[in-house]
């Protein structure tokens, strides 16, 4: 556990989100968005305004990293936090805590609501990512008894559902949170900025924000819809529209001299099912999925098939490595939440099987494999959103990606430190200050929780920690 000394910038961000009731923080991952919102809110707490706090966010920021969050500080460790997601009864579970924050993803907004029928009992809300409300579509109507807000066709329906209760009378103060605030361009802002003001800056329904900053250019005689672009002008008068409800970091800003490689874990935990299987292999070294039977033999085949499954697929024939089955996807959908958080930055994924690879290509029609020709160069085309690599088929003589990406995903790693030190050197800081980019490498490890994955982590931390020493040791002796 650490004391939280804010950097200069987070002061800013912090006062910033007590001083306004309803408020927007763009900041760029790594510049400490969650902790400085969790001294925003203990300071918002200590000026006397009451809890209890909600916090929306995709499903593993809301079960891992908030939780983690709180308890990595010294100053919040003693705020209780529960995460309303899990089964029915662990929602509820949680819903009957007295604590002063408590978390939920997105998908469990509808429940949320109608569990507690018409109740609010939250005094202030975050959106993590907020990102997750870009489509909402509504528009306000007047009535006597105030203005309500009207869902539209086509907008999304869990943004809706959150914006009934956004005004509540409960709600004191609205959060929004990402660091990629317009990844699709400025439609993305009204939904965002809609749950600050209702819609006063940019516009009382989608339509009318539409109507005003945007036209529909037709690509060619044939087309019935159009491309939605920005008036000229419009970027420049949306930003000074909600100037005042938004605050933007980047690191560029504060950090003159980036060259720094930045490592977050995500850990995302197994799904019952893949628990159990995953359980059974480690102590009877035996399983039987898809109606088959998987045995590992030794300490090391059993080490083996324990990484396969927190990866999220068996292989289930020995000798035929092209039969797999499939046992989670928890680690596709926080690939999939990595790309978002990364704003749309093309992402270098490192993975160590081949089911790893037919899966990822699956279920990311725009990724590629960079081991073959025709991916490689889409890539490094900048065509692509992701590119699949094993760290040793792609850890030498692959030039230029760092003009591509600075962030690169382990999916799936194995104990080699040498492969993954050359696949992240592929765009690591020192490739990065030779292209000239002052940007700092963010190298996520997407952990099964509880799993030889966070073995894996471990031991090429230690491998790492050793090497440093040696260099440390070498260097003086050299100068000795």
């Amino acid at each position: 556990m650490r004391n939280f000394t804010p950097r200069k910038y987070q002061h800013l961000a912090i006062s910033h989100l007590v001083e306004n009731k309803r408020a927007a923080l763009f900041a760029k991952p790594g510049l400490g968005k969650s902790s400085s919102t969790l001294a925003a809110l203990d300071a918002i707490y200590l000026a006397g305004e009451s809890a209890p706090t909600i916090i929306f966010a995709p499903k593993r920021v809301a079960k891992h990293t908030w939780p983690t969050e709180v308890a990595k500080w010294r100053e919040f460790s003693g705020y209780g936090i529960a995460p309303i997601i899990g089964t029915e009864q662990e929602r509820l579970a949680a819903l009957r805590r007295d604590v002063p924050l408590y978390t939920c993803n997105y998908e469990n907004i509808a429940w949320l609501l109608d569990t507690l029928k018409g109740k609010w009992p939250f005094k202030i809300i975050v959106a993590d990512e907020s990102t997750k409300l870009k489509n909402l579509r509504v528009s306000v109507r007047d009535s006597k008894a105030g203005p309500y807000i009207h869902s539209e066709k086509g907008g999304s329906g869990r943004a809706g559902l959150l914006s009934k209760v956004a005004f509540h009378k409960n709600v004191e103060r609205f959060i929004a949170l990402t660091g990629s605030p317009s990844a699709n361009g400025l439609k993305d802002l009204y939904g965002q900025l809609f749950f600050l003001d209702m819609g006063y800056r940019l516009g009382r329904s989608y339509g009318a924000f539409e109507q005003r900053w945007f036209e529909r250019v037709m690509k060619h005689k044939n087309d019935k819809f159009g491309e939605l672009r920005p008036r000229v002008g419009a970027e420049a008068e949306i930003n000074a529209k909600i100037a005042d409800l938004c605050l933007a970091l980047h690191p560029k800003d504060w950090f003159p001299d980036l060259g720094e490689l930045l490592q977050f874990t995500v850990n995302v935990e197994l799904p019952a099912k893949a628990r159990t299987l995953y359980n059974k292999m480690e102590k009877e070294m035996y399983i039987e999925i898809a109606q088959k039977g998987v045995e590992a033999f030794n300490a090391a085949g059993m080490t083996m098939k324990c990484r396969q499954l927190a990866a999220g697929a068996v292989y289930t024939d020995p000798e035929n490595p092209a039969v797999w089955a499939e046992t989670h996807d928890e680690k596709i959908q926080a690939l999939e939440d990595i790309y978002e958080e990364c704003g749309g930055t093309p992402l270098l994924v490192a993975y160590q099987f081949k089911s790893d690879l037919e899966r990822l290509l699956k279920a990311f029609p725009k990724g590629v494999n960079l081991a073959t020709d025709a991916g490689l160069k889409k890539f490094m085309a900048g065509e692509a959103q992701y590119g699949f690599g094993h760290p040793q088929s792609i850890g030498h003589g692959f030039d230029g990606m760092q003009d591509i990406t600075n962030v690169i995903v382990f999916f799936s790693s194995d104990f080699n430190l040498e492969y993954r030190e050359q696949i992240i050197e592929r765009i690591g800081p020192v490739r990065q200050l030779q292209s000239g980019h002052k940007r700092k490498v963010i190298a996520y490890d997407i952990v099964a929780v509880d799993t030889i994955d966070e073995v894996v982590l471990k031991r090429l931390s230690a491998k790492c920690s050793v090497q440093e020493a040696l260099f440390e040791a070498m260097k003086q002796k050299s100068l000795a």
